[in-house]
């Protein structure tokens, strides 16, 4: 198969696929209505149409009756006036009259059997039409009806588009509301371990607990070095040493005076 011939077929599908889900059958259903409406006002226009050529041979049968009359007066008339050539040619003249009434008559008995047919067609089309729009209406009440069950209950098990939609919002937005929860949980642990400082803690407020820090630790040491001072213990941290204290011995012994 050529590329071409694939190509015009996809697009003969693609175009398929489009107008079915474009295509709303009781825009169809309703087309047919319209276009069977027209074609019965043809066939009655035809029937009216035909009804007055009928109707105009009756007018002229009518006239050539009259005339064929009045040419047969004449030719009586010819006769009592002594006139046979006028009367034979009034009688002539009758013959051509009733040979033309003849034709006439036959066309017109011909559309009035055509005038029949058609009324009997377009009564029977107009039963037919009121059928259509009968089972039109209501073809077009269950498609409604069931168009309308079938979009409650896409609506109500979620496969709907819209629906569809909808749902894949709400898993989003959980989704992203979960991760969310478990990035701050995990950086209030790393704040809670020391691994991470707080970065809303000024550095002046971080260098005056420093400061506080120190000379809390500077006041041990002073006190350590007192207490030791009052043991007789050198001041511990204090440089060279301080030399020991001499013991008082108490007075001499009696022997040694001597």
């Amino acid at each position: 198969m050529s590329i071409s011939r694939r190509l015009a077929d996809l697009f003969r599908i693609k175009a398929n696929k489009a107008l079915d889900r474009a295509e709303d059958p009781r825009e169809v259903l309703d087309y047919s209505y319209e276009r069977q409406l027209e074609m019965l006002t043809k066939v009655r226009r035809g029937v009216a149409d035909v009804a007055t050529s009928r109707k105009r041979l009756d007018l002229q049968l009518t006239q050539l009756q009259q005339a064929a009359d009045r040419l047969q007066d004449q030719a009586a008339e010819a006769v009592d006036v002594g006139r046979d050539d006028l009367a034979r040619e009034a009688l002539t003249r009758r013959a051509a009259v009733a040979a033309q009434m003849g034709d006439i008559s036959a066309q017109r008995d011909a559309l009035t059997g055509e005038e029949a047919k058609l009324t009997m067609a377009a009564t029977r089309l107009q039963a037919r039409v009121e059928a259509f729009r009968t089972r039109k209406e209501t073809i077009k009440a269950t498609y409604t009806a069931a168009e309308a069950q079938s979009r409650v209950g896409e609506a109500v098990s979620g496969i709907s588009e819209e629906m569809g939609d909808v749902g894949m919002a709400v898993q989003r937005a959980e989704d992203r509301t979960a991760q969310m929860q478990a990035r701050a949980g995990a950086i209030d642990e790393l704040l809670a371990s020391g691994a991470l400082q707080d970065a809303t803690a000024t550095t002046a407020g971080r260098d005056d607990l420093r400061a506080a820090l120190d000379a809390a630790r500077g006041d041990q040491g002073v006190d350590r070095e007192l207490a030791a001072l009052k043991a007789g213990r050198p001041a511990p941290g204090i440089g060279g040493g301080a030399q020991p204290r001499a013991v008082d011995a108490g007075p001499p012994d009696e022997g040694a005076r001597r």
